[in-house]
């Protein structure tokens, strides 16, 4: 079958290498009648091999052509054509022990990889595409050139791994990077250091706003800088670290001082 044009706003690279797929597969540990979401499946090359796995399949395509085209091939599938970024999982995949496989368009992997973590009630397990760098900070540890607030805010959430790195040439048309497929197994209940998952990543956002500074200085452009040295000696974390060495434990403790003296803050002003 001859490939439709891809289109550049809908960040489209369409997989057709053979043994990519193979490994996607394997990694996705998949059996007969697991739930399974496909996530931008484009012309089908996943979907394809997906059905034969003869699992209960359900694919998620903005694209209106794409999604026509993929109904017109199988009429049996089951489609929902809309913007994964705004669909509503709990409607769409009820249940627990949905298992994610995408080659995600990379305009937007991280927000909708995001978007997938704050569902561990319904998802158990993700093998997803990612270009290369995303990856990479993704799986990034303490004092890693790469890491960031992206590599703690997914690291609490799951836990990754590497499965293949590809070259352009796997795709069409060929992207300018090179590209990594990593294995998610969800975690049922992350551990936030007893915050909220929001005040975890708005803590781990804020640590990381002004990376060359010490924690002390990023800390305080969001709160005052006496707010911030109190929060830091309550998680007893020297403020003159930055945020590149911290530890994912560093960071739960971090989160759990903010969340408590937040809570504390909003008790006394309503008493």
């Amino acid at each position: 079958m001859s490939l439709p044009h891809a289109k550049k706003r809908f960040g489209q690279n369409f997989l057709i290498s053979t043994d990519a797929i193979d490994r996607i597969l394997r990694a996705a540990e998949l059996h007969e009648g697991d739930r399974v979401l496909e996530i931008g499946p484009g012309p089908g090359a996943l979907t394809s091999s997906l059905r034969v796995s003869r699992t209960d399949l359900l694919v998620i395509e903005l694209d209106r052509d794409m999604a026509a085209l993929l109904q017109e091939r199988w009429p049996d599938l089951k489609l929902v054509q809309a913007d994964a970024m705004k669909v509503d999982f709990d409607a769409v995949c009820p249940g627990r022990g949905w298992k994610v496989v995408a080659n995600l368009p990379y305009n937007v992997a991280v927000p909708i990889l995001l978007r997938l973590l704050d569902y561990p009630q319904h998802f158990s397990k993700m093998v997803l595409m990612f270009q290369k760098e995303v990856a990479d900070r993704i799986l990034a540890a303490p004092d890693d050139d790469a890491v960031g607030s992206l590599s703690i805010q997914v690291q609490a959430r799951a836990r990754v791994q590497r499965v293949i790195t590809l070259g352009p040439g796997a795709f069409r048309p060929p992207p300018k990077v090179d590209s990594t497929v990593l294995h998610f197994e969800l975690i049922a209940e992350p551990d936030f250091g007893g915050a909220t998952g929001d005040s975890f990543d708005h803590i781990v956002r804020l640590a990381y706003s002004k990376r060359r500074k010490t924690l002390l200085n990023a800390l305080s452009s969001g709160m005052s800088r006496e707010e911030a040295a109190t929060l830091l000696q309550q998680a007893a974390i020297d403020p003159g670290l930055r945020a590149e060495v911290l530890s994912l434990a560093d960071f739960r403790r971090l989160a759990g001082a903010f969340y408590s003296i937040s809570r504390n803050a909003s008790a006394r002003a309503t008493a």
